[in-house]
């Protein structure tokens, strides 16, 4: 068992072990923006990877990278390097030869003419010419020490280019070096055909290895890594030759058999190449590469080039994250790190634990569906985001100063009273201090107690103070109504193709995040409407692509609001309406949409029935109009009027800050009247909003 101790550690390729973890909220607040402005969360994560932070590399950047690197190395290389280390070897033979006769006064004159001729009568071709040179006597040791350089060049290339480093391992080999390498080959062979008909076993690689392991560094753990590593190795062999013109690779299949001045090597590789092809198939044997630089390369060097470009092929895919389920695990940081440098495996392994992290960290999960989605948990963070956006709004245009809501149970009046048990409203500090002080005063010490529970506090010079019940007052609230809120949005054709849909998804996200936050005690029902109506959750509303459905049936949605209205009997009923287009579609009896445009008058009186419904319900009720559309102004203004409603027509950016602000009016003691215009919602007074 050759390999049962055999270590397999390597370099740490972490980065700064003592880096601080992965920070997400960056991440966060971009996919976010990227949620509201229409991407679906799966896409707002890709796209916050591809482009990175503001002090991170993302997969857009590596992928330039790899780019850049696969363009270098065709530019700057070309196949010619081991022909040209031939020719040269070639020339330095011929010309030491030429002057080794020239020398030689004791040489036969017909024998130097018909050498001198032979010389001179060469092939162009220097494949065609060593062949010719293979049986000729040198005259000079420096002439046929060039040559024979020629055939070890040969063999150590045609070795190098299936075993990595080969060429530099036998230079000055000696015979006993070489039918070393012939034997691993045989055995190689033998190991590879008998895998291919099912007989071997680990014993038979494992002897193998303990016989030939030092020409694999790889230190593959069976006969099938073996084979992968080689076949790799050799498929870019393969295109290499497939990337020479048709003269360079008749050249060097003729150069072949000159290789260790035997064809030998040659049967045994092309043996080799035969037994891995037919145990690889889906390696890529068939592909080619154009190079176009000054810089040869050969045969070994070459293979490895080609290697390298298949490597960088397969990192471009993997950086790409275009094919389905995929991850940034997929990335190999291993070949990264060897094409690209240190760095660029850290910043991939980072955006790895960023994606993990983000996977993990509960603000994105993925539905029965399958489709990743925003959790509660981000949304709420979001929602916060969107409405101090939507406070600055609000304060800003006219002078407002953003207000912070105090106590549980309601507005503050002012008052204050003695705290009994079971209140949960705020402590009226100066009054319980001031309480303390006149019931205690004249005591001295340095303890600020509750009586009964002596707490540690600062040296003082004045008299201690205990603080009793019954010094306690708490500040008084107003209570406050509870309300049913049916938001309803047009989620119709127009409202995406005229640039309404995210402001659309941005209020509804507001407004969601303002009741959960503030007001608690409100029932909120979002219910989005095109060519039919539906309640919706945060999540998918929030998530929603644009529908290209013709239809605004407001009828349907005017139904599921008086539904939520009536199931909270004792709330006060608030209807939001966010439109830009009349109702052009109603519900059937039988649940069957009817669409028709211009609206059918039918579309409208049912609408206006369940209008005049809501009103009886006692709905503050205020249309949101989108647009500058004539007949929809006066549609919803005269819908208004029926129901003694207002009309709100924001620009599309400043919608979230109009609904809301109409929903605090109606929550305040001013909104128990009613609602109000939009100058009132805006004037002169600050809401709740903190």
């Amino acid at each position: 068992m050759a390999d049962t101790h055999r270590s397999r550690y390597r370099r740490y390729e972490g980065g700064d072990p003592l880096a601080p973890p992965v920070d997400i909220a960056e991440a966060l607040d971009a996919i976010g923006e990227d949620v509201m402005a229409g991407y679906s969360p799966e896409r707002a994560m890709q796209e916050f990877l591809r482009r990175g932070g503001d002090d991170r590399a993302g997969l857009d950047d590596l992928a330039r990278q790899v780019a850049e690197r696969r363009r270098e190395l065709l530019q700057r290389h070309n196949l010619d390097g081991t022909l040209n280390q031939v020719k040269e070897l070639l020339d330095t033979a011929v010309l030491e030869e030429r002057k080794q006769l020239a020398r030689d006064a004791m040489m036969d004159d017909a024998d130097r003419a018909f050498r001198e001729m032979r010389m001179d009568n060469l092939p162009d071709s220097p494949a065609a010419a060593v062949t010719e040179l293979a049986d000729y006597d040198w005259q000079s040791s420096e002439a046929r020490a060039a040559y024979e350089q020629i055939k070890d060049l040969l063999g150590r290339e045609l070795l190098d280019q299936r075993f990595a480093g080969m060429k530099q391992a036998l230079e000055n080999a000696t015979d006993e070096d070489r039918a070393a390498i012939n034997e691993m080959l045989t055995d190689l062979n033998d190991l590879l055909e008998k895998h291919a008909r099912g007989e071997d076993t680990q014993q038979d690689f494992d002897d193998f290895m303990a016989k030939h392991g030092e020409f694999f560094p790889e230190n593959p753990r069976n006969v099938d890594e073996l084979i992968d590593a080689m076949a790799q190795r050799a498929a870019a062999a393969q295109r290499m030759l497939n990337s020479m013109t048709p003269e360079q690779r008749q050249e060097l299949m003729q150069l072949s058999a000159q290789a260790f001045g035997s064809p030998a090597l040659m049967d045994q590789l092309n043996r080799l190449d035969g037994n891995l092809q037919a145990l690889r198939p889906g390696e890529d044997w068939s592909g080619s590469e154009r190079f176009g630089g000054d810089e040869g390369l050969g045969l070994g060097d070459g293979t490895g080039v080609l290697q390298d470009l298949a490597d960088l092929d397969q990192l471009s895919d993997q950086l790409s994250q275009s094919y389905g389920g995929a991850r940034l695990d997929d990335v190999d940081l291993d070949k990264l790190a060897r094409q690209l440098g240190d760095q660029a495996a850290v910043d991939a392994r980072r955006l790895q634990e960023l994606e993990q992290a983000l996977r993990r960290s509960g603000a994105m999960e993925r539905g029965f569906d399958g489709e990743l989605r925003l959790t509660p948990k981000a949304m709420r963070q979001l929602g916060k985001a969107l409405l101090r956006d939507v406070a600055q709004r609000m304060s800003g245009r006219q002078g407002q100063r953003e207000l912070r809501q105090a106590g549980a149970a309601g507005d503050l009046s002012g008052a204050s009273r003695p705290w009994a048990f079971g209140d949960t409203e705020p402590w009226d500090i100066p009054r319980t201090i001031t309480n303390a002080v006149l019931r205690e005063a004249g005591e001295q010490g340095p303890v600020v107690e509750v009586r009964g529970r002596p707490r540690p506090s600062l040296e003082t010079s004045g008299p201690r103070v205990r603080l009793s019940v019954e010094d306690i007052e708490v500040q008084e609230t107003e209570a406050r109504t509870q309300a049913a809120v049916a938001l309803c949005v047009d989620t119709s054709f127009s409202m995406a193709m005229d640039g309404r849909w995210v402001p659309m998804k941005r209020t509804a996200l507001a407004l969601h995040t303002l009741i959960g936050t503030r007001f608690r005690g409100d029932q909120l029902e979002l219910i989005g409407f095109g060519r039919h109506a539906e309640t919706m959750e945060i999540e998918r509303l929030t998530a929603l692509d644009a529908r290209w459905a013709k239809g605004t049936n407001l009828h349907h949605a005017l139904l599921l609001a008086n539904r939520h209205f009536r199931k909270h009997p004792t709330a006060q009923p608030v209807l939001l309406i966010v439109t830009d287009g009349e109702p052009t579609s109603h519900l059937e009896p039988d649940g069957e949409v009817f669409f028709s445009y211009p609206p059918h008058p039918l579309t409208i009186a049912l609408a206006v029935r369940e209008l005049d419904n809501a009103r009886r319900l006692g709905a503050q009720t205020t249309f949101f109009r989108l647009g500058e559309d004539p007949g929809l102004a006066r549609f919803i203004d005269s819908m208004a009027r029926r129901v003694d409603g207002s009309v709100i027509a924001p620009e599309a950016d400043d919608l979230g800050a109009a609904v809301v602000g109409s929903y605090l009016g109606s929550r305040g003691p001013r909104g128990r009247g009613g609602p109000g215009s939009y100058d009132e919602w805006f004037g002169g007074r600050g809401f709740w909003v903190g």
